[in-house]
């Protein structure tokens, strides 16, 4: 079988590694399986993208005219990721050219895909869902409002109080084009596939639930004094970790909730050996005052170095408004690193409330104090915490197991496609 992954960078991004994850497990399993980028970073030959500068320089470029046309449209609008996808690309004769069985799109979003080309595809499609966008009129995360379940409009994120604004054309100009598409949908958690099937536009398509993967060996617990040394971070502190793409810029990443935690942490006289990591984002130049001392690690973009910071921190916490099933808590969990989260979206997924980590209630700072402080008081339990957390990556988000899940489907959608070719035939 010929599969191929479509993605619009094969990059450490959440969307994107999970990406690159899945094909090599499918790659591992002897599948014939091709990723086609529009914006390549790996030094990979299985990954494919237009090499020459002026392509490379458009798929950069791709992302900010999206970005223009709405803050042209909108220019009181919520600074939130925003994709309009009207941008005209040739991909569906590139991927033609490729001859697969099956196509399974990622996160294709920067301009990469337009609308109306995932009509144009000649093979079944599996679209990978790392967001909501897909069923949205343009925003990746809903941020509570539901107009998505009808036809948007009114956009929030746009500041819009018009129904027939941006974001219901985006919506009609998808139901348009994806009315008679037969399209398997999978999301890595059930929050978003419970999303996924409340949405007017895919209320009624297939939808599979099957977790990201990531390779448990580049990902495992390793000795916490070594990757300290090696990190040249104190061996005698508890070490609580926070990390993401544009960790402190991003409030859906949550460290607007972290920051007062912490701060309670520091009241309440319970700080006393604590200090923080963060990965993700380089000091600012007014950092804010914790109480405590902070780390700040940048931007780290191979695994290696994840592995390591994972494995010198007591505890990781992700304190997310909304999220699909971050690569950063997998990560941990796989490194034995007890997680700590609020109780939203995909984290239930990963987080075993008090078996692997502490589930706060969502955004009650006090909770979220509260679970980084009974993670870090009691040794035995910690070390109970930190077995469990790579029980979990290793019975259920190995790069194999989501190999195995998605080639198993992708067999079934191709042999009923096949069959039901012959009988037109």
């Amino acid at each position: 079988m010929k599969v191929c992954l479509l993605s619009y960078s094969d990059g450490r991004g959440g969307g994107y590694a999970a990406a690159y994850r899945l094909h090599q497990g499918l790659l591992q399993a002897n599948v014939d399986s091709t990723m086609l980028v529009g914006y390549k970073t790996r030094d990979d030959i299985t990954v494919l993208s237009k090499e020459t500068k002026l392509a490379q320089a458009r798929a950069k470029i791709l992302p900010s005219l999206d970005a223009l046309a709405i803050k042209l449209l909108y220019p009181k609008r919520v600074p939130t990721v925003y994709s309009l996808q009207w941008v005209p690309d040739t991909l569906s004769s590139r991927v033609a050219q490729l001859k697969s069985d099956i196509l399974n799109l990622h996160w294709v979003y920067g301009g990469f895909l337009q609308i109306e080309s995932v009509a144009k595809f000649n093979q079944p499609i599996v679209w990978t869902l790392h967001d909501m966008w897909a069923f949205t009129g343009g925003c990746h995360y809903n941020q509570e409002c539901n107009r998505y379940t009808k036809s948007c409009g009114a956009c929030p994120q746009l500041g819009s109080h018009q129904d027939k604004d941006l974001s219901h054309w985006v919506w009609q100009r998808k139901a348009k084009a994806w009315r008679d598409l037969n399209l398997t949908i999978v999301t890595p958690s059930h929050w978003l596939a419970q999303c996924t099937h409340s949405s007017s536009l895919f209320k009624n398509a297939r939808i599979e639930v099957i977790p990201n993967g990531l390779d448990s060996w580049q990902y495992k617990p390793v000795d916490q004094r070594l990757a300290r040394e090696r990190l040249n971070l104190p061996q005698d502190k508890h070490l609580v970790l926070f990390g993401a793409l544009n960790a402190a810029s991003d409030p859906r990443k949550g460290f607007h909730l972290l920051q007062p935690a912490l701060r309670n942490l520091t009241q309440s006289g319970c700080c006393e050996g604590i200090e923080l990591v963060i990965f993700g984002a380089s000091q600012p130049s007014h950092p804010a005052d914790l109480g405590f001392k902070c780390h700040y690690l940048g931007k780290l973009n191979d695994d290696i170095s994840l592995a390591l910071v994972y494995a010198a921190a007591d505890v990781f916490v992700a304190p997310s408004t909304q999220d699909n099933l971050p690569n950063t808590v997998m990560e941990a969990l796989a490194c034995g690193t007890p997680c700590v989260a609020f109780k939203i979206g995909g984290m239930p997924d990963m987080i075993e409330h008090q078996q692997n980590g502490y589930l706060a209630r969502p955004f009650e700072v006090d909770d979220l104090a509260k679970g980084i402080l009974w993670v870090l008081e009691d040794k035995d339990r910690w070390i109970k915490l930190g077995n469990r957390a790579r029980e979990k990556a290793e019975l259920e988000f190995t790069q194999e197991l989501q190999a195995s899940r998605y080639l198993s489907l992708f067999t079934e959608i191709v042999s009923k496609y096949r069959k039901e070719k012959a009988k037109l035939s």
